[in-house]
């Protein structure tokens, strides 16, 4: 009650004993289980969690293999350990700080980014449900949300039909449409 007393003499106002007891600074109780004491809560590693509902279920998902780590901020200025860090890694070039490094996401690495979280970005990579094959990898693109699209190939007579269009004498294109009205137009050829 000694804080009740000293909040009433700062602002003069008569303060009752729930606002100690109902401000934030107090212990919440889970309403669902309060009646009888029993809190039961889900064990995650070294923390107890317990569900705002009864009902509550964790939505189960499954981790990304790998890791897309990007650099945010500089070398300079931070610690020889964290410096380390980055080498080890894989951020070898100390000046260009947007080239992503792709890790594995197991303790050890992820041990390592815990130690300099605050100079890297960490995204997890969304691989497809198919991965593409070796002769498809010149057509995978790494977005950097961490999403890794595969473009299908195209179809070699597709490919050929479009150089045979492009490179065939008879098409029409604008400059050469272009180059032949004008020569009409000075000659006069059009309007009679």
């Amino acid at each position: 009650m000694f804080t009740c007393n000293v909040i009433a003499k700062l602002t003069r106002t008569p303060i009752s004993s729930n606002f100690v007891r109902n401000s934030s600074y107090t212990k919440k109780e889970i309403k669902w289980n309060a009646e009888n004491k029993n809190l039961k809560g889900v064990r995650y590693e070294g923390v107890t969690y317990y569900p705002r509902h009864p009902d509550h279920v964790d939505p189960s998902f499954k981790p990304s293999k790998l890791l897309l780590v990007t650099r945010v901020k500089p070398f300079a200025g931070n610690p020889w350990w964290e410096k380390k860090t980055l080498e080890n890694l894989g951020f070898i070039n100390k000046t260009h700080s947007n080239t992503p490094v792709i890790v594995k996401n197991i303790p050890e690495i992820c041990a390592m980014l815990w130690t300099v979280k605050h100079l890297v970005k960490i995204v997890p990579i969304k691989l497809p449900d198919k991965l593409p094959n070796p002769d498809d990898l010149n057509s995978t693109y790494l977005h950097e949300n961490g999403t890794l699209y595969v473009i299908p190939r195209v179809d070699p007579a597709r490919v050929d039909a479009i150089e045979k269009f492009m490179n065939d004498t008879k098409k029409l294109n604008r400059n050469l449409i272009q180059d032949k009205l004008r020569k009409q137009w000075l000659i006069g050829g059009i309007l009679s």
